[in-house]
């Protein structure tokens, strides 16, 4: 589609959104291209759609993989071309998002866990006009930095939802574990977890690159306070380290989770984690992509200005079984 196009196009969608109201390895990068067949249908017959992702995950991340996942998928459904990259460091994602506009895509997708170190590279989108799809966070910011869209979780709900699960199980003394310092979405689930269990969580920092260290914190809080009944953390791939970080404390506190993968499954199966949060991950790399091309062929927008939300759902010993087949097939 020519730049005037996208401009108009971007130019008469605008007003539409502005009527509605709404881990991870630093450093790390990954790149996965699906090229568009030339079968495609509708509008991208040629194969001329070509849209780019960038999010603040890493290869190798269990969460990030599906989201690449459904992002891969739903190029090849669709006929268009997907250009998948990550960092965790927000002013590399920042550059992957500038090159993205530089090379004249048609449609950008973004996780906006910092959004402030994202703010001028998405203004060049803007600016050149090409649509951009916020994913998984930053969805209070995604109508202000002038996205048609945004596909997640709303974290602060999410985490309500999780700290009202606690509430009813009788925790009161809850440790929230964040593995990534300046993520505005992990302030988000604690917050939230605060607000659904009627009292303050305990907040505890750790780092997701270095987990063994990570475990050896966990431990030594639950020695120093024996009182904390729960340990609620906010990726998948601390959940199980902290499950092994209360036996090596002699604690019975209780470990919840968000966000799925082989080994939390695993766990809810053996009874060491409780439940998981769900998000969906797969959908917020599919359904961005179907949207780009929609608005791309048709000028449509989802959504009016407020986020499609992906989630929350709970995963627990009740209806873990069915969700383990898909899980190991990568889509959830």
């Amino acid at each position: 589609m020519a730049r005037r196009k996208r401009l108009l196009a971007l130019t008469l969608a605008t007003p539409l959104v502005l009527l509605g109201c709404s881990t991870e390895n630093s450093g790390g990068e990954s790149e996965t291209t699906a090229a568009a067949p030339s079968g495609g249908g509708g509008g991208a017959a040629d194969g001329d759609l070509q849209f780019a992702v960038v999010t603040h995950g890493s290869a190798g991340d269990a969460f990030w993989d599906v989201v690449q996942k459904g992002a891969l998928k739903a190029g090849d459904d669709l006929g268009v071309g997907v250009d998948y990259q990550s960092d965790g460091d927000p002013q590399r994602q920042s550059q992957l998002i500038e090159a993205a506009v530089n090379e004249d895509v048609d449609g950008i997708v973004v996780s906006m866990a910092n959004p402030d170190a994202l703010e001028d590279s998405l203004a060049a989108a803007r600016t050149a006009g090409i649509p951009v799809v916020t994913i998984n966070s930053g969805a209070d910011r995604s109508v202000e930095f002038g996205a048609i869209g945004h596909v997640g979780q709303d974290e602060t709900i999410a985490g309500q939802g999780a700290g009202q699960r606690l509430a009813a199980e009788g925790r009161k003394n809850v440790l929230c574990v964040v593995h990534e310092a300046g993520n505005i979405g992990l302030e988000q689930r604690c917050d939230g977890a605060s607000q659904g269990l009627g009292t303050d969580v305990r907040l505890l920092q750790v780092d997701i690159n270095d987990l063994q260290g990570a475990q050896s914190t966990i431990t030594s809080q639950l020695q120093a306070d024996p009182s904390i009944d729960a340990v609620l953390t906010l990726n998948s791939a601390v959940a199980p380290i902290a499950a092994s970080a209360a036996s090596d404390a002699g604690s019975t506190a209780e470990i919840a989770t968000f966000d799925l993968n082989g080994d939390v499954i695993a766990a809810i199966q053996a009874g060491t984690v409780s439940f998981a949060v769900d998000q969906q991950q797969y959908e917020q790399g599919y359904l961005p992509i179907v949207m780009l091309k929609l608005y791309a062929e048709n000028l449509n927008t989802v959504g009016g200005g407020r986020a499609v939300l992906t989630g929350p759902g709970i995963v627990d010993a009740e209806n873990v079984d069915t969700i383990a087949d898909l899980a190991s097939a990568g889509t959830r």
